[in-house]
């Protein structure tokens, strides 16, 4: 078969919404990938993927080489964290992390020994004969997660699968103005991305390997059709018009497939898996050649970079470093931007770690990206509604969100909002209606966790009521049975019998019966003693377990601070009495059987 077999270029439809800014890929998607020097010291955060942090299983000055695991996945949904190099632990503290709250979180410090002498590693040449559930495993050992910039457990994706899959639609697009680390990796790399889609095929089952890649990128078009015939792998490509955000998950669904993933739900429901380009390359070295995620193609670029590109750099390396490598001036930068101009964040500091989602830093200067000015009031163009690429109402959910009126925002589907900035990006006014959201977005969290505490709060306060009342009965059949057991005795003292005398024998019975199975007697009568003796024994230990039985029976109702001790005090003369009493029955029956 010729090589020109396996591509099939297909039609592609359109989403709503979407706009066009200024590009600016040229300027770093001109040179090769370089390899960043390596780092003295490296910074491993424990929560760099969605889900839960990963929990440590190293000790400071433990010595590790390169690709050991040093903290591991916490649950379900989370990831493996593996050292990028060979060297020592130098602390497990929180330290500086890249998030717009500007909270530092736990992490790993790693100090290079310079060695980067690799742990044994074992090669999977013929991966399909492990089976897939090995071969997930194998991912999720690795500590995959996407490289798209949402950091989630790749493994996950491949065991979610509820519905059967079709396509493994391949998102190429990097869509955000600035970014070209996907695009320089299909140019250098496409062999390797494509060898994991095959894996990544396989393991779902899909019929199709479906590529969907802006019109901009005509050099990595060529590397992947080349790639698939050197391969020989049947592939369709859908070429799409550059349009921000077209490199959605779902608006690139609705672009290249023709159809929409519900609200709340999942590309899997629709027989899809949509995965990024760096993702499939590191799941082809990870399931191939056992190499964990220790490593990212990140884009360093802006005015204020002297030599902007994209460099493959190590986790955990101090953002600073890669910066003063990259030839950033500092004095000429405005603010260093984590992400794209439209989704990123400015790093509140700049010894915070590249992490796994780390996919470009940006450092405009003010002139490139001048600050945001100050708002001004609505006035209702619908600009931003028609922008939207989710066909929601932005004035709407910003009224809300103002508003606190966090029901109404609900209502118009502020949970569906991806916060792609295309809204604020048009809007003349200079609302900035993507923190309004996001602030609207965190505010329900709060409520709903707050609701989720006091439920849960509510049944343990039950919990506790129902506990208190099952002690409570079950003190007063207690009380019930010593009350009962003091009128016993002194019905037999006086000599009076009846019908009280028969049920209270019945109760004293059943304690004799208790006391028997659960207390070893104490302080028995010596042997020696004779029947007689033995028998005045035990009436008067019955004597005297009964005024003490009576006075706690009194206290229960008319002293309560004494309640306590008496308990105490007719414990012990309860079990004198049944001690004597078993004494004097067992030389009563011993000699009866005497001649």
């Amino acid at each position: 078969m010729r090589g020109s077999q396996y591509i099939k270029v297909i039609d592609i439809g359109s989403f709503p919404g979407g706009i066009h800014p200024a590009q600016h890929k040229g300027e770093s998607n001109t040179t090769p990938i370089t390899t960043l020097p390596l780092p003295s010291r490296l910074w491993l955060p424990l929560s760099m993927h969605m889900g839960a942090a990963a929990e440590p299983n190293v000790q400071i000055g433990q010595h590790v080489l390169k690709g050991d695991l040093i903290a591991a996945a916490a649950g379900r949904v989370s990831a493996n964290i593996h050292a990028p190099t060979s060297g020592t632990i130098g602390a497990i503290e929180a330290h500086a992390f890249a998030h717009d709250s500007g909270f530092s979180q736990p992490a790993i410090a790693l100090d290079s020994d310079g060695l980067e002498q690799w742990r044994p590693q074992q090669a999977w040449s013929d991966w399909r004969s492990k089976g897939t559930e090995a071969v997930i495993e194998r991912i999720r050992a690795g500590g995959v997660t996407g490289l798209g910039g949402a950091g989630f457990p790749t493994d996950v994706k491949y065991r979610n699968s509820q519905a059967q899959i079709h396509t493994l639609l391949i998102n190429a697009a990097e869509c955000e103005p600035y970014i070209t680390a996907d695009d320089r990796l299909m140019r250098e790399r496409a062999e390797d991305i494509l060898r994991g889609a095959q894996i990544c095929q396989w393991l779902v089952g899909a019929k199709t390997i479906l590529i969907g890649i802006e019109d901009n990128k005509p050099e990595a078009i060529a590397a992947l059709k080349a790639a698939a015939e050197q391969l020989q792998l049947a592939i369709e490509l859908a070429v799409v018009p550059t349009k921000y955000p077209s490199g959605g998950e779902k608006q690139l669904i609705q672009l290249v497939l023709g159809v929409e993933v519900p609200h709340a739900g999942l590309p899997s429901d629709l027989g899809i898996v949509c995965q990024n380009v760096g993702t499939l390359a590191q799941v082809y070295r990870t399931v191939v050649f056992d190499e964990p995620l220790i490593a990212r193609v990140t884009t360093v670029t802006g005015a204020a970079v002297a030599q902007p590109g994209n460099y493959q750099v190590l986790i955990g390396t101090p953002i600073e470093q890669l910066l003063q490598h990259a030839g950033v001036q500092m004095a000429k930068a405005d603010r260093v931007i984590m992400g794209g101009p439209m989704m990123g964040f400015a790093v509140p500091d700049l010894q915070a770690p590249v992490v796994k989602a780390t996919n470009c830093l940006l450092v405009p200067t003010k002139k490139e990206l001048p600050p945001a000015l100050p708002d001004n009031p609505c006035i209702r163009c619908g600009l931003c509604e028609q922008s939207c690429p989710v066909s929601l109402l932005p004035q709407q959910m910003l009224w809300a969100a103002k508003n606190r009126q966090l029901d109404a925002a609900q209502l118009h589907s502020l949970d569906a909002c991806i916060e792609c900035g295309a809204c604020a990006y048009v809007c003349p006014s200079r609302i900035p209606l993507v923190q309004y959201f996001r602030y609207a977005k965190g505010e329900i969290r709060q409520e709903n966790e707050a609701t989720r505490n006091a439920e849960r709060a509510r049944i343990r306060f039950e919990n506790r009521q129902n506990r208190l009342e099952r002690e409570q009965a079950e003190k007063e059949a207690k009380r019930q049975l010593r009350a009962a057991t003091a009128a016993k005795a002194l019905a037999a003292k006086t000599g009076a019998e009846g019908q009280a005398g028969s049920e209270t024998n019945e109760l004293i019975a059943a304690t004799l019966e208790r006391v028997a199975a659960k207390k070893p007697l104490v302080g028995a009568p010596p042997a020696s003693l004779s029947l007689e003796e033995l028998a005045a024994a035990a009436q008067a230990s019955q004597a005297k377990f009964a005024s003490a039985a009576a006075r706690l029976a009194e206290a229960e109702v008319n002293a309560p601070d004494m309640v306590n001790a008496l308990q105490r005090a007719t414990g012990k003369l309860e079990e004198k009495y049944l001690s004597t009493e078993a004494a004097y029955q067992t030389a009563r029956a011993a000699a009866d059987t005497q001649p």
